[in-house]
């Protein structure tokens, strides 16, 4: 793919929004179609059924495994510079981190992408969680919870000055991660029958996977034509929302693939949901809910940004590319979920809305 003479064209800065918004409207369009959401799964998950919403997950995480590890391979994208991989990671930030998000995430009735698809669809309760989400991000990451999160993030760091590749560290061939996303597809696809999930769906859930490898080679191509250093990333939505939060209210803010990012979600979504005839407007139901729905949202705020990364950006993201703090991070979202629905007592809904 020859990018140059858009970069010519538009500038490079300009280009990364760019590739931005085309990653996130499709990812927008895919999970507002497949539903997809984590905390959805991790709750089914709790009460002991392995239904659609499961199917689902583990559909789109095996998706980005496939395509990532497939396009590693041949050469289409270069995840050992990426960000994820080539600072330290946080293993006490991944567990501390992904705890909190998880627990967060079912108090919110929603992962931070999932609120963020929710929103774009009239659902108030997710626009103010969302909001929520994003100052509370940012406060993680410049402001007064900074000093928090760095303290808990340097209790344990992994060795080397760079992240854990898993598959490395467990000697598997460079074939190994194509074969596990495999394996995770075909359990994805079993479950899908056995729930009679249809077609339709299925197509959207691989969507939201190929999503994430669609940012990571977008970025990918750019880095290697760009003058000035570009990050090689892929779909999150922590640090994005905040970036995106402060590129609204700070006139010297910078176009980045983030800045593209949190508005193409939104966009994919409302156009999904437009064409589908799902717009609704919807508010919260009582206090409780909405007490539950603001607590929630700070934890995943806070989380998120500890642990590296949010449901995508750490579960599906960095689990596509296997950063070992990710895939504990994502380990750490799903016990956090599931436990926060049994103090609970399950009287959550199972449903994301």
């Amino acid at each position: 793919m020859d990018i140059i003479p858009l970069i010519e064209r538009i500038g490079e800065a300009p280009t990364a929004a760019l590739f931005g918004l085309i990653a996130g409207v499709t990812f927008g369009v895919a999970a507002q179609r497949s539903r997809f959401c984590l905390r959805a799964a991790t709750v089914e998950f709790a009460r002991g059924m392995m239904q659609d919403k499961v199917a689902v997950w583990l559909l789109t995480f095996s998706t980005a495994v496939v395509w990532v590890q497939a396009a590693q391979l041949f050469g289409i994208i270069d995840v050992t510079e990426a960000r994820m991989m080539a600072v330290p990671g946080s293993w006490s930030g991944a567990i501390i981190g992904g705890l909190l998000f998880g627990a967060g995430m079912v108090l919110a009735r929603g992962c931070s992408g999932r609120l963020l698809v929710l929103a774009a669809t009239g659902n108030l309760r997710s626009v103010v969680s969302g909001l929520i989400f994003a100052v509370v991000a940012q406060m993680s990451l410049t402001g007064w919870l900074a000093p928090v999160r760095d303290w808990i993030a340097g209790q344990w760091i992994t060795s080397g000055g760079r992240n854990m590749n898993l598959l490395t560290t467990v000697h598997l061939p460079e074939q190994g991660g194509l074969v596990i996303g495999l394996v995770i597809a075909l359990i994805a696809l079993e479950l899908s029958r056995r729930n009679n999930i249809g077609w339709s769906r299925l197509v959207f859930a691989s969507g939201v996977g190929f999503a994430v490898a669609l940012g990571w080679a977008l970025t990918t191509a750019l880095a290697h034509v760009a003058f000035d250093p570009v990050q090689i990333e892929s779909l999150t939505f922590t640090g994005p929302s905040a970036n995106t939060l402060m590129f609204v209210l700070d006139r010297g803010s910078v176009l980045e693939f983030d800045i593209g990012l949190v508005p193409g979600v939104v966009i994919g979504s409302f156009l999904a949901a437009l064409i589908n005839k799902e717009l609704k407007f919807q508010g919260f139901e009582g206090p409780t809910p909405m007490r539950n729905a603001m607590i929630g949202a700070a934890l995943m705020g806070f989380g998120g940004m500890l642990a590296g990364g949010c449901a995508i950006g750490a579960g599906v993201t960095g689990g596509s590319i296997f950063a070992g703090t990710a895939w504990l991070a994502l380990f750490c979202m799903w016990v956090g979920g599931m436990s926060m629905d049994w103090m609970l007592g399950g009287r959550g809904h199972p449903a994301t809305v």
